[in-house]
């Protein structure tokens, strides 16, 4: 199985506590701009994807789905996530770079 390059910064980013996870302090951090990149579970429920999306839009925060609810969960030591937030730009951007591989 090969490593997920994304997964791995995901980690690194909650271990430097840059994460913010669940829908509630996903909003929180969104609409208080210490958001950089919201990454949302492509398993996740259609509402939660607009919802996210509208809100990434209008707070000018990058939004990208990204995995399933089980990998990004496992990637910060929890269960399940539809949704984090990653509060810190250098590492929004790394994440951005593993994912997307520009």
């Amino acid at each position: 199985m090969a490593v997920d390059k994304g997964l791995n910064m995901i980690s690194m980013a909650m271990k430097a506590g840059k994460i913010f996870s669940g829908e509630f302090s996903c909003e929180k951090a969104i609409k208080s701009g210490q958001a950089f990149l919201c990454i949302v579970a492509g398993d996740a429920s259609i509402s939660t994807k607009k919802n996210f999306s509208d809100s990434c839009n209008f707070y000018k925060v990058k939004y990208v789905e990204y995995g399933t609810k089980e990998s990004l969960g496992h990637a910060i030591g929890k269960d399940y996530r539809a949704s984090i937030v990653v509060c810190d730009e250098n590492l929004s951007l790394s994440i951005l770079d593993k994912i997307i591989g520009r």
